[in-house]
């Protein structure tokens, strides 16, 4: 998981300061996660490292749905681009059903609840989602790199 983070970063690095900082907390979550993982006792006894791991999930997860994909939507509206924007449509709502879980994990933590099993399960939510993310990014944001609204 965290060379493909790696990779969205050396892909789209530079392109747009919003994008890079989110894919820069996208590595600090992979690594967070990974820490975690490493160490499952720390969900039960020592709280500290699963609370800065819902930290950084929340703030990612919160970027993702309040700046990045409002600002690539309406970078493919400027382009009209009628593809990109099915596409988006098409994903936004599974990404929506990823969130859900992964805020459903920060609560059930916040409450005390938090289980070994439910942490594993976070790693496959956000592979998936890293992967629709990457592929919005792809089609609403670098296929317009060399455009400008006007030559669309």
């Amino acid at each position: 998981m965290l060379e493909s983070c790696q990779n969205a970063q050396e892909r789209w690095g530079g392109v747009h300061l919003l994008i890079d900082r989110w894919l820069q907390e996208r590595h600090e979550l992979v690594r967070a996660y990974d820490a975690l993982g490493a160490k499952p006792e720390a969900l039960g006894e020592n709280r500290k490292p699963l609370q800065e791991f819902c930290g950084v999930l929340v703030d990612y997860v919160s970027a993702g749905h309040f700046e990045i994909y409002e600002q690539l939507t309406g970078e493919a509206k400027a382009f009209g681009d009628t593809r990109g924007l099915e596409l988006a449509e098409t994903i936004y709502p599974r990404i929506d059903v990823i969130t859900e879980k992964l805020l459903a994990f920060n609560d059930l933590c916040d409450e005390g609840k938090c289980v070994a099993e439910k942490f594993q399960e976070l790693g496959g939510l956000l592979h998936e989602r890293f992967e629709l993310e990457d592929c919005l990014i792809e089609v609403l944001h670098t296929a317009h790199k060399e455009e400008t609204p006007e030559q669309a």
